[in-house]
């Protein structure tokens, strides 16, 4: 097999600026995990429990600290943290096509919109008026990008994403498939046991370096923008309400679901399957774990978490019956504090008698 992507330990370490050990000469033409990396690939230790690899890893050479690096024998690249020193260098062995620049035949642009002659513009993309499209920017096939959308420079949208007008985003932003930015929020006013709808007139504003997975979609504001900070990373089937707030350098996993008008702070860790009501406010430096609901504001950084962990269904089923059961128990266990006073003076009578 011909490998086209190629790179010696000294290039690397030079773009690393790590310590190299070995053969400055070794090519490496791939990256793979520990266990099972070959003589051309690169590999790394980032947790401490498969230290016992090191003895029997093939790797061409791996990323290590300088503790771990006095129990190999092999090539090494000495760094002070191996998994972010692997997340850099894995841009350099990513095969992901480049595409030329330049508007496919089958695009649609109007008139009024603003294309650099940089980007690259897919196969059936629909590019309405008064959109700008910066430099550098790739636009998937078949991407929609609404009236007065703002792509910033070196963003990259996967085939399929949808941004309805006004969507407004910085630099360097990524957009995976089948994402929908922009969409009306669910916004509905009652009449009399029917419901009347509202119109949605803000719209959606994205800072620099914001990824966004598939299929996930950030409602427009009803009247105020919905806004995604810079460096905040969303993965794949999240719903963002509309009016919603998420700070800078925030990270959620998959299936989040975000009701309108919560603002969440910077440097936020939200789990898989969170939910969170709508109109609180969730402070900086905050972790929930998988699954919790959210339903009242956090003032507080830390972490936060509800719901109850797997058990065996046997034991699953025995807690929710207690769980059934703890109205009536806390009840009783007022009537016996109730109670507690005259007991306990009862006792002390008895043995001063």
């Amino acid at each position: 097999m011909t490998h086209s992507i190629r790179f010696t330990l000294a290039q690397l370490a030079e773009a690393l600026d790590a310590r190299l050990v070995g053969d400055a000469d070794k090519v490496v033409t791939g990256l793979s995990a520990l266990q099972d990396a070959g003589p051309d690939e690169l590999s790394f230790l980032a947790n401490r429990q498969y230290r016992k690899l090191l003895a029997t890893s093939q790797a061409g050479a791996l990323l290590l600290t300088e503790a771990d690096a006095a129990e190999f024998a092999g090539n090494a690249l000495i760094v002070a943290d191996p998994y972010l020193a692997y997340a850099r260098l894995s841009h350099r062995f990513d095969p992901k096509p480049r595409p030329q620049a330049g508007i496919h035949p089958t695009a649609v642009v109007a008139e009024s919109a603003q294309v650099d002659a940089t980007a690259a513009v897919g196969p059936g993309v629909v590019i309405e008026a008064g959109a700008i499209v910066g430099a550098n920017v790739t636009l998937g096939a078949q991407c929609f990008i609404g009236a007065r959308c703002v792509i910033g420079d070196g963003s990259w949208l996967a085939p399929r994403v949808t941004l309805y007008h006004d969507v407004r985003m910085g630099q360097r932003v990524v957009i995976q498939s089948g994402a929908v930015i922009g969409g009306e929020g669910f916004g509905f006013a009652n009449d009399r046991g029917s419901w009347q709808k509202i119109a949605q007139i803000g719209g959606v504003l994205i800072g620099d370096d914001v990824e966004i997975g598939a299929n996930t979609t950030v409602d427009r504001g009803a009247i105020n923008d919905t806004v995604i900070g810079n460096g905040v990373k969303l993965d794949n089937q999240i719903q963002i309400a509309h009016n919603v707030q998420i700070g800078d350098h925030t990270a959620m996993a998959a299936c989040v679901g975000i009701s309108g008008s919560t603002r969440i702070g910077r440097h936020c860790t939200i789990a898989g399957g969170v939910g969170m009501v709508g109109h609180i406010e969730i402070c900086d430096n905050v972790f929930v774990s998988g699954m919790t609901m959210v339903t009242r504001s956090i003032t507080e950084p830390g972490a936060y978490s509800s719901g109850t962990a797997m058990q065996p269904a046997a034991e699953w089923k025995k807690s929710a019956a207690r769980i059934r059961q703890l109205d009536g128990m806390a009840k009783r266990l007022q009537q016996l504090e109730k109670q507690l006073p005259a007991v306990t003076q009862a006792k002390q009578d008895s043995s001063e008698s």
